[in-house]
């Protein structure tokens, strides 16, 4: 695994990485090059990151994030999106509900998120029940998936930083009157993430 701990970086202070022409990437905090697999590291530890185009100081953080996803799917047992998923994703790109997915995505991982630490709970709850058995590697195995499709999908929409308020609930005045209307690729996509909530409140429900 590769060593990311940047001394050169202040807590919650957002570090700077320049990708030059030669795609080498270079850490402006550490003074260092680094690599995709870093970068990953980073996003796991809730190290807050920018990427800039070296040359033209364009904000390329996007696609360095989809290059790592895409490292990432490309390794043996690593990937985390279905093909279905992928399919219909492509579908949206120039659709009439383009606009809407990105804000409907956050919220449903908003949710699974949610979901994650009332699981979280209950399993330190389970541990440290007198007599309780330790996590089994199946368990352990999942939250370390669910760790990975949070940091992944949003890699700083719901990390904590230090000193930051608690986060608000969202006031009821704000929400849309009615849904926006949706076509059967959303319900689609809609169903799928519902199930993978279903199947984790299973998960939460047997422990």
């Amino acid at each position: 695994m590769a060593e990311t701990q940047d001394p050169a970086a202040a807590p919650g202070e957002r570090v700077i990485i320049k990708k030059y022409a030669n795609r080498r990437l270079y850490n402006t905090a550490s003074s260092s090059y680094v690599t995709l697999e870093h970068l990953s590291e980073m996003v796991k530890q809730n190290i807050d990151f920018v990427v800039y185009d070296a040359k033209t100081n364009e904000d390329i953080t996007r696609s360095v994030l989809t290059q790592i996803i895409f490292e990432e799917e490309s390794q043996q047992g690593q990937s985390l999106l279905p093909i279905q998923f992928l399919r219909q994703l492509i579908g949206f790109y120039g659709n009439s509900m383009q606009a809407f997915l990105p804000s409907y995505l956050e919220l449903s991982l908003a949710s699974f998120t949610q979901q994650q630490e009332r699981m979280r709970t209950q399993f330190t709850s389970l541990s440290q029940t007198p007599g309780a058995t330790v996590f089994d590697e199946q368990v352990r195995q999942n939250l370390a998936l669910f760790d990975r499709a949070m940091k992944m999908f949003s890699p700083f929409a719901y990390a904590p930083k230090p000193g930051d308020p608690p986060a608000a609930a969202p006031k009821a005045e704000t929400a849309p009157t009615a849904p926006p209307p949706a076509d059967d690729a959303l319900v689609a996509l809609r169903k799928q993430m519902e199930d993978m909530q279903a199947q984790i409140e299973k998960l939460a429900g047997k422990r």
